[in-house]
């Protein structure tokens, strides 16, 4: 939680920095698209937003995605036509913003990425403000690799098709195990970052890979997976 309350100061002072309305007499008022409340994390970090844009006196325009880009991307358009201060977006997926993204720079109004990124141009956003999902999904690899000696069959549980947390955290697992003769992933299935996905994908899994008995660990994407699994 230090972490995702640092991130969210950081991306205030972003924001102010970037809008220059942060006189006394001057009320921010921003608009957050969220991806949804898929896990744990997502809901903390919601509510941690929602508490320092009170505690700083923001006008905060919240949107809940339910996982849908064109949610999003609804969203993003209904903030540029109330002419918010700036945007806070944590894409669902990493392609097709450019064109909103566009608007909104058009109308200029500052858009800060959280969390997920983007393909699009950087020109048209200011920043990201996230973690390294790809030195994540390296840490988590060499962490197994040292565990299992190098000898392990692995079962994945992907997050959200074409979102950059899933895409780099992949990446970054499989970069490592493939210095290791001795591991593999024998299954992947989308379980997209939810609990009730997890618990669906490991469910197919004991049935095809005959109860898990070669299988000797479960790379999952995030938490709510695991915990699901």
């Amino acid at each position: 939680m230090r972490f995702l309350r640092a991130s969210l100061m950081l991306v205030l002072l972003v924001i102010l920095s970037a809008t220059m309305v942060h006189a006394q007499d001057k009320k921010l008022t921003i608009g957050f698209a969220q991806t949804g409340s898929e896990s744990g994390w997502r809901t903390a970090f919601t509510n941690s937003m929602k508490a320092e844009a009170e505690k700083e006196g923001i006008d905060l325009k919240f949107s809940d995605g339910q996982q849908k880009q064109e949610v999003q991307i609804a969203a993003l358009r209904s903030f540029i036509a109330q002419q918010v201060d700036a945007i806070l977006l944590a894409p669902i997926v990493e392609t097709g913003w450019d064109a909103v993204l566009k608007e909104a720079q058009d109308a200029k109004i500052p858009v800060i990425l959280v969390d997920r990124g983007v393909t699009a141009d950087p020109s048209l956003y200011v920043t990201r403000v996230a973690a390294d999902f790809n030195h994540e999904g390296r840490l988590a690899a060499a962490w197994l690799a040292q565990a299992t000696l190098g000898n392990c069959n692995i079962v994945e549980i992907q997050g959200t098709v074409g979102s950059s947390a899933a895409l780099d955290r992949m990446k970054g697992f499989g970069e490592v195990i493939a210095l290791f003769p001795g591991m593999k992933i024998v299954a992947t299935q989308v379980g997209d970052f939810t609990r009730d996905g997890g618990k669906k994908v490991m469910e197919g899994y004991i049935k095809s890979l005959d109860g898990l008995k070669d299988v000797c660990a479960i790379w999952a994407h995030n938490d709510d997976m695991l915990l699901g699994a």
